[in-house]
């Protein structure tokens, strides 16, 4: 039984998500096939949904990994900030005290892949999403899941900057701080900081201004 075309859009968007595939990489529908062991129509299925996405461009006959340009970035950064604050507001006031233990587990996890940009990206985003998910709101954790994928645009993390990922292991300690404490509006205003210091780091890390640890 062949896989549904939704397993092939899961695989190539966690590609691009994980830096597989970088903007600007040129994505062939045969060597897809080859690498995923499907077939060619649900990658072709796939494709096409990536393409009404935004995801994929095309390039002549080509569909590339789309890329941002400087607006979409501060654009994509400023409703992230707003709703990941909206989130971490409602986790201080939803979240379970099992949620809040995991969100405290996974900082202090965390602190063993310092120093290694590439796990850290991945932790953060399990991070995150462990708060969208703590706010217990499904309309904006869809939402978020539409930010996050948009995220997956950016040809390199901000924590790869050195530095970056001591700093924004003490920020998510802040976060789940106020979480613990049931403090929605301080939850709200420590992510919204979190988000600007990554935001920040990114323009530095593309103006050259600050050095990338890899």
């Amino acid at each position: 039984m062949k896989p549904p075309s939704t397993d092939a859009y899961s695989l190539i968007l966690e590609a691009i998500d994980i830096g597989v595939f970088k903007p600007g990489d040129r994505l062939v529908e045969s060597d897809l096939a080859e690498r995923f062991g499907v077939s060619r129509t649900p990658i072709r299925e796939a494709l096409q949904r990536l393409e009404t996405q935004s995801m994929l461009t095309r390039d002549g006959r080509s569909l590339i990994v789309a890329s941002l340009d400087y607006n979409q970035l501060a654009e994509l950064y400023v409703v992230r900030a707003e709703l990941e604050g909206l989130a971490a507001a409602l986790a201080a006031r939803h979240a379970t005290p099992e949620e809040v233990r995991v969100l405290r587990d996974m900082v202090e996890d965390d602190r063993a892949l310092l120093g290694k940009p590439s796990d850290m990206a991945r932790a953060n985003r399990r991070f995150h999403k462990q708060i969208h998910l703590s706010s217990h709101n499904r309309f904006l954790v869809q939402q978020l899941d539409l930010v996050h994928r948009s995220m997956a645009l950016l040809a390199t993390t901000s924590l790869a900057a050195v530095g970056r990922d001591e700093d924004a292991l003490k920020e998510h300690d802040a976060i789940v701080t106020a979480i613990e404490a049931h403090d929605g509006e301080a939850a709200a205003q420590a992510l919204r900081d979190h988000i600007s210091k990554a935001f920040v780091t990114r323009l530095k890390l593309d103006s050259g201004e600050v050095q990338s640890a890899v």
